[in-house]
């Protein structure tokens, strides 16, 4: 486990995968974050991350609160946070981006 928390995760993730499927948008409440980051207690009822997917031709969302997210647990066996919602609980993995550079370096040393 990288992080040790789920928002720690979540900070630093450039993609989530909730309940398998690939989320192409989620963000994090920024006021929410700003007083959490400040020591206060925050809003443990206030919406802090909202995750959006297509599933097919369906658009779903998922929206979580601080205290959902703060009791999140990291399940080593599938490499997930394991995080309550309203309707069930779901597994979300935070993901790392990565890209390969446009410019040939074999080019460069060429010219």
């Amino acid at each position: 486990m990288p992080h040790e928390t789920l928002l720690d995760a979540l900070l630093a993730a450039d993609m989530l995968e909730i309940d398998d499927l690939h989320a192409w948008e989620f963000d994090l409440d920024e006021s929410l974050l700003d007083a959490l980051e400040a020591g206060q207690p925050g809003e443990p009822d206030a919406q802090l991350l909202r995750v959006e997917c297509m599933d097919g031709r369906n658009r779903r969302e998922w929206r979580f609160t601080q205290a959902a997210v703060q009791a999140a647990r990291f399940d080593a066996e599938s490499g997930c946070w394991k995080l309550a919602g309203s309707d069930a609980e779901h597994a979300l993995r935070c993901l790392d981006a990565f890209g390969g550079d446009a410019e040939d370096e074999d080019e460069d040393a060429q010219d």
